[in-house]
């Protein structure tokens, strides 16, 4: 098999044959779930996503004491709880390059926001608009509210902005968590922000997957590659274009899509027959 309509269909199909709600217990995502209410799952969402940089067990265990922190009603306690409480509560806080000085400030400006908009949603699609429909331009500006004034070396990095051509994987994740519907997996709560413009969310597995596939020629994880891959995959799904990534992803998490070709490996894939390194290595 070759060409654009059979991949299409081998995505489907890939989709359709994995059980994706078994895979929540192993993503930041299913933390999220847990929460019925869309304040709290924008809250907790925002917090699981924006720590998203490493193994999954340690991304969940730091998400899971932040909101812990929060009493695990995060909508409601970010604007109640005492800074200095919160203070005592996250002291100690590590999760790779952040301490607790981010985290506060990220909550600090997460309220600040919410209590001017009414929701993160909501000041999100009002920059998009104020962009005359740009998400990448009004993204820009909802992550420097994220950040604050004068952020530090380690904010920016928690909250990254799109004008530098990173990758953006967490915003970009947090957006896909929020905006696509209700599936089971992701959460459709913010309903006014057009799903067909959102970004995939470009890991190491999405990147090594793409390229497998040919979906993008770009050599690393950049925000060059989620446009190319999202612009390839909008081809097999206009509207809905970023529908594969939590497939994709963990396809790439459970290490059912190596960099070379494992024949034990490879010979069970779904999208085998579309991937370049098993007919480069025919």
């Amino acid at each position: 098999m070759s060409g654009e309509a059979d991949l299409g269909a081998l995505l489907e199909r890939l989709v359709a044959e994995s059980d994706l709600r078994a895979r929540l217990d192993h993503d930041p995502l299913g933390i999220v779930r847990a929460y019925d209410d869309p304040d709290d799952r924008e809250v907790a969402g925002l917090i699981a996503a924006l720590l998203a940089f490493g193994s999954v067990p340690i991304i969940r265990r730091s998400a899971l004491r932040v909101l812990a922190a929060l009493d695990n009603r995060p909508a409601e306690r970010l604007h109640m709880i005492d800074p200095r409480t919160l203070k005592r509560r996250l002291q100690g806080f590590r999760h790779r390059v952040y301490g607790e000085d981010e985290i506060i400030a990220l909550l600090r400006n997460t309220r600040r926001i919410r209590e001017n908009e009414g929701s993160l949603g909501a000041s999100l699609a009002r920059q998009i608009d104020a962009h005359d429909g740009s998400f990448l331009g009004g993204l820009a500006v909802f992550a420097d509210e994220l950040r604050g004034k004068s952020p530090s070396r380690a904010m920016s990095h928690l909250v990254p902005d799109p004008r530098g051509g990173s990758a953006c994987k967490r915003l970009f994740l947090y957006l896909r968590w929020m905006v696509r519907p209700d599936d089971g997996i992701d959460l459709g709560v913010f309903r006014d922000v057009d799903k067909s413009k959102l970004l995939i969310p470009v890991d190491t597995h999405i990147h090594r997957i793409a390229r497998n596939l040919e979906l993008t020629s770009e050599k690393t994880a950049s925000l060059r590659a989620s446009i190319e891959i999202t612009e390839a995959l909008r081809g097999f799904d206009p509207e809905d274009p970023v529908r594969f990534d939590f497939a994709l992803c963990h396809l790439g998490i459970a290490r059912d899509c190596p960099s070379r070709s494992i024949p034990e490996i490879c010979s069970r894939c779904v999208l085998r027959s579309a991937c370049a390194i098993p007919r480069g290595s025919d």
